[in-house]
């Protein structure tokens, strides 16, 4: 593991309004991990995972991409930096295929004059398409059907797939396994793994403690706000998670 952290939060603060969502909140994920970010609702996992993104801007603290600042930066900016994130809604287009949903936004076009007209290279986005599918393990019987004709977990699995198109550095994942059944779950855990087989880092959003013992390595819990734990997943257990995340337990009385 290399000393400089992929992605740093350092005591980030955020407010809205009165409400004071992320108290001095600090995360951090090297290159290579898997690291999950729980907390019960309302620790601010949301709003620190936005704050990364761009979408808010920090009031005060720091973010560090490879030891860079970019608090405040533009989420097209961000992105620009190898970073996707699957948000729990998807924001895949229903009526579209997988291709057209991976690239979705970034449409290529042919070259020449028909790319001067706008016609979009759709046979070389569906091979490039086809290969991440492949890649992933992702098994979709025809690719050429609006998504809206699959299943949650294939729907979900298109979506990473689209962040792992995109992201070469770190995929962002808010409850990937919310709403699906144990062989969808599955799925996605064992993509999971892929991903990070891929070279790229994830960030783990979940209240599944099952999932995210399977395949995290570390577990950064929020609590009102702040960073109260961190853990090696093969030196913890669902107590000790549970208990950081109401209070129960703290890592400075364990040590």
């Amino acid at each position: 593991m290399t000393t400089t952290p992929l992605l740093e939060a350092r005591e980030v603060v955020k407010h809205f309004g009165a409400v004071e969502a992320l108290r001095g909140a600090s995360f951090e994920i090297h290159a290579g991990e898997v690291v999950a970010l729980m907390g019960d609702n309302g620790a601010g996992k949301s709003t620190l995972i936005k704050t990364i993104c761009g979408v808010n801007t920090p009031d005060s603290g720091e973010v560090l991409f490879e030891g860079r600042p970019i608090g405040g930066w533009h989420p097209k900016e961000v992105q620009a930096l190898g970073i996707e994130t699957v948000y729990q809604d998807l924001a895949l287009a229903p009526d579209l295929d997988t291709p057209s949903n991976l690239f979705l936004g970034r449409e290529r076009v042919r070259s020449g004059l028909l790319g001067a007209m706008g016609v979009l290279a759709k046979r070389s986005m569906r091979d490039e398409a086809s290969q991440v599918l492949t890649d992933l393990r992702v098994k979709i019987k025809d690719v050429s059907a609006p998504v809206s004709n699959l299943s949650g977990g294939q729907q979900q699995s298109v979506a990473v797939a689209r962040a792992v198109t995109w992201a070469n550095k770190l995929v962002i994942m808010d409850e990937p396994t919310a709403a699906l059944g144990v062989p969808q779950t599955q799925a996605v855990l064992t993509l999971i793994d892929l991903v990070r087989q891929s070279g790229r880092s994830v960030i783990l959003i979940s209240h599944s403690l099952p999932d995210v013992i399977q395949v995290a390595d570390r577990i950064e819990v929020l609590r009102l706000g702040r960073r109260v734990a961190q853990l090696k997943t093969s030196e913890t257990n669902e107590e000790q998670i549970v208990g950081a995340m109401t209070g129960a337990w703290t890592q400075e009385s364990a040590a």
